[in-house]
């Protein structure tokens, strides 16, 4: 059986705008722990290691010197295949066959993209746009915006994508997911349950972060697993897992970010509130102090 390949991803990572056997389900409704920078589920014993290469196609780009400054390019490419594997995969789970990974510097419109290379599938490469690098604002972000796009892309040269049947926004969520976890979110990412539930990248991914809280370290690790089992039938493939149909789950959802607004608004007021009293007070005592004071000197 030929072995899967993970959906070349052409225009992968959006330039920003501003602005997982079922598991065991927790109580209806009741909300994720966490989102960034939780602890990795049981991970394998043994991490594989591709070989890892740069490729420059023009050294004297801005971009290019941006990176090459800002990271170290080895290091950089090793943290992020290794913290997509714990993220993605367990002791118990089949790892792609990724031999090596390219990161290509070339000035090119958009962000960046994964594909295979020219040899064949397992050999992968991450073309990120020097242009791109060059354009980061403020320059103090330039470091962490390059590692959260690279832990992006590294996922696609790790994931499974049911044969090439899985939705392109599930499989996009994913790679925001594992950036979400890695501690890479960019500033202007925020949650929201608008519009459809594959509608990719961190519109999806937090919505994954909100399936990992509710039932547990690995979800997102199993949904991952089962994207390697089969081709991808909506139908049947939530259902598997959670025992409910993704809308449904994308209505908990919704349900729980307004619960969690309402709870944000009250707290807000509550300190307005409490601040006000505070001040009310303070001015009474202040006032007082100076009768008894006034008193004491006659």
């Amino acid at each position: 059986m030929p072995q899967q390949t993970p959906v070349p991803a052409p225009t992968s990572t959006p330039s920003p705008t501003p602005t997982p056997t079922p598991i065991p389900r927790r109580p209806h409704g009741s909300g994720p722990t966490t989102d960034t920078m939780s602890r990795p589920h049981k991970r394998p014993p043994t991490l594989p290691r591709p070989k890892l290469r740069l490729e420059v196609r023009d050294l004297r780009s801005r971009g290019a010197q941006d990176l090459l400054t800002a990271v170290n390019a080895g290091e950089a490419l090793e943290e992020a295949t290794q913290g997509v594997l714990r993220h993605l995969y367990t002791a118990d789970s089949r790892i792609p066959g990724t031999r090596s990974v390219t990161l290509v510097l070339e000035d090119m419109q958009g962000v960046a993209y994964t594909t295979g290379s020219e040899l064949d599938g397992d050999h992968k490469e991450i073309h990120l746009s020097t242009a791109y690098v060059a354009g980061i604002a403020p320059a103090g972000r330039k470091r962490d915006e390059i590692l959260g796009v690279l832990w992006h892309e590294m996922v696609h040269c790790w994931q499974w994508n049911a044969w090439g049947t899985a939705p392109g926004g599930l499989i996009e969520g994913i790679a925001d997911w594992v950036r979400l976890r890695g501690g890479y979110a960019p500033p202007h990412w925020s949650r929201t349950a608008d519009g459809d539930w594959d509608a990719g990248y961190q519109h999806t991914g937090y919505f994954l972060a909100y399936l990992e809280g509710r039932f547990g370290d690995g979800t997102v690790a199993r949904v991952n697993e089962a994207l390697r089992e089969g081709r991808y039938e909506e139908g049947a493939f939530w259902p598997g897992l959670f025992g409910a149909r993704v809308a449904r789950l994308w209505e908990d959802y919704g349900e729980w970010l307004r619960r969690r607004e309402e709870e944000e608004e009250l707290v807000v007021v509550e300190r307005e509130d409490g601040e006000g009293e505070g001040e009310g007070k303070g001015e009474g005592k202040g006032k007082g102090e100076g009768k008894d004071t006034s008193a004491e000197r006659k």
